[in-house]
């Protein structure tokens, strides 16, 4: 039996978003227990020119998104990216979750197919969708991610490679 665009899109997305949002709960309670001001996590980077975890999440929601939708052939959703804690971090993961869900195999099953059009700095890209999600929001998607958990995990909470995984 073949996988469909959904099946290896859709709940990829979700099983990830799940994670981090998982990853966040813990290091919330770190933060707590070792009365750190948890905006010092999500305002850390882990080199000078890198983002912050904050907006590593914002992206990595951003990614989600915009496959979703792009996949779909619909609108894709905007967010103000004005997030700062973690609630709000968590927030934006859970609207980004059910935006996902809402979107049904019906409107991604046959997307490999699609044109997907991208506006990449100065360019204008076009890719079919299997292009697209393979080549493209796979790699960016779980590098924010890996790296929103990396930062996580070097400011010292109690995380490791099966958080990130999180429940299959």
């Amino acid at each position: 039996m073949a996988l469909s665009m959904y099946q290896t899109s859709v709940p990829l997305i979700l099983q990830m978003l799940k994670s981090i949002d998982a990853v966040l709960d813990k290091a919330a309670a770190s933060c707590e227990e070792r009365k750190i001001d948890p905006a010092v996590l999500t305002g850390y980077r882990l080199a000078p020119d890198m983002l912050p975890l904050s907006a590593q999440i914002q992206i990595m929601t951003d990614q989600a998104k915009g496959a979703a939708a792009r996949l779909a052939g619909i609108d894709i959703p905007s967010y103000a990216d004005t997030e700062k804690t973690i609630p709000e971090l968590k927030a934006r993961i859970a609207k980004t979750a059910a935006f996902v869900k809402s979107v049904t195999p019906e409107q991604v099953n046959g997307a490999e197919d699609r044109e997907i059009k991208l506006k990449l700095a100065d360019n204008d890209v076009t890719l079919k969708g299997s292009q697209y999600f393979f080549h493209f929001f796979v790699p960016n998607f779980y590098f924010h991610a890996a790296t929103a958990y990396d930062i996580i995990r070097h400011c010292g909470v109690p995380i490791g490679k099966r958080d990130f995984i999180g429940s299959i």
